[in-house]
């Protein structure tokens, strides 16, 4: 099993524990829009690790935003393999191509 299904597997179990003793637990129970907010957050911490710190901060910060991503996921009934298939529908096309694609099934 990878490290992302047992995370899964992990934050799946800790969404309904106690809310004191569990930082999952504390988030989810706060709703999807804190844990949005959360991974807002993780994500600029992401971007400013890659501009003035070093390797170390930008893979501690990735995997923060990973952690929350997963957190989002779980709170929506998702696992992180559906955004894979996602990626994997969109391989091989150009991005400009599959972005005109979505925007054009909007209408």
């Amino acid at each position: 099993m990878n490290t992302i299904k047992r995370l899964e597997k992990i934050v799946a179990k800790r969404a309904g524990d106690d809310p004191k003793k569990s930082y999952v637990a504390k988030l989810n129970a706060r709703g999807v829009p804190q844990i949005g907010k959360k991974l807002g957050e993780e994500a600029v911490e992401v971007v400013i690790a890659a501009l003035v710190e070093n390797k170390k901060a930008l893979i501690a910060e990735s995997a923060d935003l990973i952690f929350h991503m997963i957190m989002l996921l779980e709170a929506k009934g998702l696992k992180f393999e559906d955004v894979l298939q996602e990626l994997e529908r969109r391989e091989g096309k150009s991005g400009l191509v599959e972005k005109a694609e979505r925007k054009a099934k909007e209408k």
